[in-house]
């Protein structure tokens, strides 16, 4: 016993792990953790705000890796290396998880707690995030006025302006699978992907031959993944819905939309509709 409690006392030291860094660590160098540390400035004496700057930019990185994981996705689909894609997509659904558990510490606040730092950020709003931005017009929802509201920042604005101007993963998707024999049909093909992307009963009757057909095959699985993603986006959607409900009602949003109204319009729109829609006619 006296070994063992000897042993708790004294426990055997790594030297390399106790040596001097020269300069900021190699882990810090690294992962910038120093820089990441130092971006937290709360303007309230609110107990509150500290987790909703936290929760808020730990979002804006999920958001980033998200956007890059479909666009890796879509060019391997470009590519037609359906291997690559999924694996991208794959690594994307865990994101997508991990981003809809970073609600957590936000998710309870009263209206009380919410209105003790509210005030602080004056106009700001989710909805003016950019990444956010890139992330919805990936997945095909286009919009010109909200790419217009970053003109104020050139860089920003041109960066956004290129998601916006290049199809959506989706339609890179379904090029994909019409290169592979499946029936998509070429006004789909040859759409306008600067418009929202919207149902086609023919993209319906294309997915409905793959759900109707043998059940391991690997279109069916790829349908399945993006419903997995489709599935994830609209409950961070739906949890978006829900911290504001509790947190503020139906009062006006902090940038002059109609807030929880909006947001629910917002969360009403299907990602891969025809997805949704076939489930009903197999």
């Amino acid at each position: 016993m006296n070994n063992s409690t000897s042993a708790l006392a004294d426990p055997v030291t790594d030297d390399s792990l106790t040596q001097p860094f020269e300069g900021a660590s190699p882990y810090d160098t690294y992962v910038h953790a120093s820089v990441l540390n130092s971006l937290q400035h709360p303007l309230t004496e609110s107990s509150d705000e500290m987790g909703f700057l936290v929760t808020t930019q730990v979002m804006e990185l999920w958001f980033t890796l998200i956007v890059h994981e479909w666009r890796t996705a879509r060019t391997a689909f470009v590519k037609d290396e359906p291997h690559a894609a999924t694996d991208a997509l794959v690594r994307s659904r865990r994101a997508l998880t991990a981003l809809n558990g970073a609600w957590a510490p936000i998710a309870a606040l009263t209206p009380a707690q919410f209105n003790g730092f509210r005030a602080a950020f004056g106009r700001a709003s989710g909805f003016q995030s950019a990444m956010y931005r890139h992330l919805e017009f990936l997945l095909g929802d286009k919009s010109a006025g909200l790419l217009r509201a970053h003109r104020g920042d050139p860089a920003v604005h041109e960066a956004l302006a290129e998601t916006y101007r290049e199809p959506c993963l989706y339609d890179e998707v379904l090029a994909h699978l019409h290169r592979q024999g499946l029936p998509v049909p070429r006004h789909v093909r040859e759409r306008d992907v600067t418009t929202p992307y919207t149902s086609d009963p023919g993209v319906v009757e294309m997915w409905r031959q793959v759900y109707a057909g043998p059940q391991h095959l690997p279109h069916l699985a790829l349908g399945e993944l993006l419903t997995d993603i489709a599935e994830l986006v609209a409950r961070w959607r739906f949890e978006h819905v829900l911290v504001v409900r509790r947190a503020m009602g139906s009062k006006p949003g902090s940038a002059g939309s109609a807030g929880l109204a909006w947001l629910e319009q917002r969360a009403a729109r299907p990602v891969f509709p025809e997805l949704w829609e076939v489930r009903g006619d197999v």
